[in-house]
């Protein structure tokens, strides 16, 4: 099988860059904590797209702050 690479999640480096908790996050963006950490452990499958832009609306920060793509 090919390896097409893989997307990283910085939300946590974002965080700590921002001062911002996760509980101020999680509250912000209407999420949960789970989900949350989900996000920030890198351990998501599937990105939804609605729960990127309230990330990073509230981190006030672009896509490519929180996201990385590896080869």
């Amino acid at each position: 099988m090919q390896d097409f690479g893989k997307i990283i999640l910085k939300i946590d480096e974002v965080l700590e860059e921002k001062k911002i908790s996760k509980n101020k996050l999680e509250k912000e963006a209407n999420l949960q904590r789970t989900q949350l950490n989900s996000y920030c452990n890198n351990k998501v499958k599937r990105l939804d797209l609605v729960t990127i832009a309230k990330i990073c609306y509230v981190l006030d920060c672009e896509i490519e702050d929180i996201m990385e793509y590896v080869r």
